[in-house]
């Protein structure tokens, strides 16, 4: 048992400090000795845990973004009513870009310079967290609350306004212009989605 506990503590090191170097230099510039050596491990340690830094990536991506929080919310949301719902989602989804602001940022700036294989995950792990959105829609369609759409469209075009508003305020630093306006964003987006899918 100790032995188990020994490996995850090992495993949320590696994440931990993966996330803090990408989030600070990049997928590119963090080493996995940089990565490692956070963690107060051995390089080889890092390999043990994840064969290479794909796939370290991988988990941080799939451990530390909106994924695991939207999915983890998909109990709670299906017993709020339509609105309160998508304020929920839409909360989170901006919680979760701010806490996760310097990581976007430095993807942003170099995900072209990214092998094949990392663009890869990183539109894979979209591409699910659209899917995962739009089968909350599909339901509700199902049930006859919203109009006839196609759920992951309705999914990108949802979180699209969100990520648009974040980037506008974070990325392009024109925070004096959107910043006292976040609260307000967040129901009138909400409040003209829902104008546009209720039935």
């Amino acid at each position: 048992m100790k032995n188990g506990c020994k490996v995850a503590d090992t495993r949320k090191k590696l994440l931990d400090a993966g996330l803090k170097l990408i989030s600070k230099k990049g997928y590119l510039g963090a080493t996995t000795k940089d990565i490692s050596k956070k963690a107060g491990v051995a390089e080889l340690t890092l390999f043990r845990h994840f064969s290479s830094k794909e796939l370290l990536f991988q988990e941080i991506i799939n451990s530390y973004t909106f994924l695991p929080a939207l999915k983890g919310l998909m109990p709670e949301i299906k017993a709020l009513g339509y609105r309160d719902a998508l304020l929920l989602i839409a909360d989170k989804f901006l919680s979760r870009l701010y806490e996760r602001r310097d990581l976007i940022r430095i993807m942003q700036s170099e995900m072209h310079l990214y092998p094949s294989r990392v663009k890869d995950i990183y539109q894979n792990f979209v591409g699910e967290v659209y899917q995962t959105l739009a089968s909350y829609f599909r339901e509700l369609q199902g049930a006859g609350t919203l109009r006839d759409f196609d759920p992951e469209y309705g999914a990108r075009a949802f979180l699209g306004m969100f990520f648009s508003f974040f980037t506008v305020q974070e990325i392009m630093f024109r925070k004096d212009a959107v910043q006292l306006e976040a609260g307000k964003v967040k129901t009138e987006f909400v409040d003209i989605f829902i104008k546009g899918t209720i039935r």
